[in-house]
């Protein structure tokens, strides 16, 4: 890509989208912008992220997209690892990342559903016959579900349109809505999902033994590197011999609401936001009658802790969940249920910003946070709770999920539980630096990753599925903040949360166009600021913004230099000269719209 730096003053024109039944809006703008710092670096961010995945997916993948690896089943390695070693890949490409992105994790995703539905266990009794079924895992917990469902659950920001994609979010949602005799996973009766182990054959409604976790037999000594650094297979069925209780509800299963979303958002069928608002009206039911706070297991009869004995903080994964370390014979916790916040996220955006669905977490905060004690004159609070009571007392405030909260409201009252935050700040103007400290962190992480995968002397048969993972070199959280507004969908596997996206008309696909450089400098409710700019000197770029990660706020209007131009759209387009840039305020209405996949031109807007 060349980058031609002058000035001159030359025009560009902003045009805005209206309904094919109204007038379109044209703004005349002249503002020659030589390329800032900041485009420059974002422009090569994407250049260098594309370039080190090529590498990446040439070393670790084969032609048919399988991962080249020892395959195994299991909570240490497994399925889920193979296409979330491509995490973060579809965001790059829906940012503006090359269209052989889209290519490389495609092919990866396409290639593990074969890999693993051929994959068989001799031991693991469920997994005999493949551990796929129905290109999906046959059952397994909502924490490796999620990691593994990466790819599936953003391919559609930049590919709505495959078939393959629609047919499987319609199918996989299916698995929990009563709709698949062969998974009853789901009781639509009792709105629950019938155990924390689900999937395409249905729930485990049998205490889970150290095997159905650890996997087959295999050798370790001198060949692998476990993620747990187990020693030997022994220690491997010790980590999970207390993985037991597994039968009934778990909050880790409101997972499946981006699962469903994704079909939500593929189809427009109201049949999947109907499910979500449902399951999720369960669950916040669950937490009110349970004094503010989620429990980890309901029974099947839809009672609070009813498969653990009347425990509401059973279950594994649960808040009571302790386990022991093999190797050192010290305790763990391992409680995620906080990972569950996503459900009740979704239900928000959903109903129209229904403030009960995050005014429930914010007092399960304060429920926990009032158990605090104060420990040598410093004030300790819990994060377990157990037989005893409130347990595992550290010196930090309980405020999980506070950022998505803050997010979703952009309210004061939200503000002060985020605390510290470097890219809040930067938005608040009081870290203006950020963008530039920010991605050149990015440029060496990106030049660490590929360092550690050149030197990388693993071989497939000494390679599990997870083990690239520490080596792959997309690091696009960064450009998801400053170009997109967005919050990282991470390991929970969430749908995309942003409040700006990009599409190239011309091009047609999502993404900036080639030169085309965003960044979003000021977030509030019902406002923006964006700079666009074109760094090309020699071409015109237009570029199509879409309001919300799915077209689910309504952008209001946009002011240029004091001037409005009504919108009320989704959309709008801008038309960039050579060699300009402008900095927008785009006023808008959040979760006003049903959200959905569809490229803003097949809505019925026009560029």
């Amino acid at each position: 890509m060349r980058h031609v730096i002058c000035c001159f003053t030359i025009f560009f024109t902003i045009v805005l989208v209206q309904q094919p039944v109204s007038a379109e809006q044209v703004i005349h703008v002249q503002s020659a912008m030589p390329p800032p710092t900041w485009a420059l670096m974002q422009r090569e961010l994407l250049e260098a992220n594309a370039v080190a995945c090529e590498e990446f997916f040439a070393k670790y993948f084969d032609e048919r997209g399988y991962l080249l690896c020892v395959e195994r089943w299991g909570g240490d390695d497994g399925p889920d690892d193979a296409p979330e070693n491509c995490a973060d890949w579809p965001l790059l490409h829906a940012l503006g990342g090359q269209d052989v992105v889209r290519d490389m994790y495609s092919k990866a995703w396409e290639g593990h559903l074969r890999q693993y539905t051929e994959a068989k266990t001799v031991e693991v009794p469920f997994t005999r016959d493949g551990m796929y079924y129905k290109e999906f895992p046959v059952m397994f917990d909502w924490q490796h579900n999620s990691e593994g469902l990466r790819l599936f659950h953003l391919k559609g920001l930049s590919d709505p349109y495959n078939n393959d994609f629609v047919r499987r979010a319609r199918r996989f949602a299916g698995f929990y809505m009563d709709e698949e005799p062969g998974a009853p996973n789901f009781d639509p009766k009792y709105k629950v999902i019938r155990s924390m182990i689900n999937g395409s054959r249905g729930p485990m409604l049998r205490k889970a033994t150290a095997l159905d976790w650890t996997g087959d037999r295999i050798e370790v000594v001198h060949r692998f590197e476990l993620g747990h650094n187990e020693r030997n297979y022994t220690e491997m069925l010790e980590h999970f011999k207390d993985y037991n209780d597994v039968v009934g509800d778990h909050p880790l299963n409101l997972l499946v609401t981006n699962l469903v979303h994704t079909a939500y958002l593929a189809t427009g069928d109201e049949k999947y936001k109907k499910w979500i608002m449902e399951y999720v009206d369960a669950w916040y039911e669950r937490m009110e009658a349970n004094g503010n706070v989620i429990p980890s297991n309901i029974g099947l009869d839809g009672t609070i802790g009813g498969a653990c004995d009347g425990k509401w903080y059973g279950g594994t994964y649960g808040w009571g969940f302790t386990v022991v370390v093999p190797q050192t014979n010290t305790l763990t916790h391992r409680n995620r249920v906080a990972w569950s916040f996503l459900g009740f996220m979704h239900a928000y955006a959903l109903s129209g910003r229904d403030d009960r669905y995050l005014e429930i977490w914010r007092k399960q905060t304060d429920v926990i946070n009032s158990q605090r004690k104060m420990v040598d004159g410093q004030a300790m609070y819990p994060r377990m709770y157990g037989d005893d009571g409130w347990y595992q007392f550290v010196p930090q405030k309980f405020k999980e999920n506070a950022l998505e909260i803050y997010y979703l409201t952009m309210d004061e009252r939200d503000r002060a539980a985020v605390g510290d935050n470097p890219w809040i700040r930067y938005l608040e103007g009081k870290y203006p630096e950020y963008p530039i400290y920010a991605m050149s962190q990015a440029f060496g992480e990106i030049r660490q990753r590929v360092e550690g995968m050149r030197n990388d002397n693993t071989t497939p048969d000494t390679r599990l599925a997870d083990d690239p993972m520490k080596f792959n070199p997309a690091r696009v959280q960064v450009l998801l903040r400053l170009m997109m507004g967005g919050i990282d969908p991470g390991r929970r596997a969430s749908t995309l949360y942003s409040r700006l996206r990009y599409f190239d008309p011309v091009a047609r696909r999502a993404g900036v166009p080639e030169d085309v450089a965003a960044l979003i400098d000021s977030l509030s409710d019902d406002q923006l600021s964006v700079t666009l700019v074109n760094i090309s000197q020699l071409e015109t770029k237009s570029v199509v913004v879409q309001t919300g990660a799915n077209g689910e706020d309504q952008c209001i209007s946009v002011s240029q230099n004091g001037q409005e131009t009504t919108v009320d759209a989704p959309s709008f387009s801008v038309r960039l000269a050579p060699g300009s840039g402008a900095r927008l305020t785009v006023k808008v209405k959040r979760f006003t719209n049903e959200p959905t996949l569809t490229f803003p031109w097949d809505r019925g807007w026009r560029n």
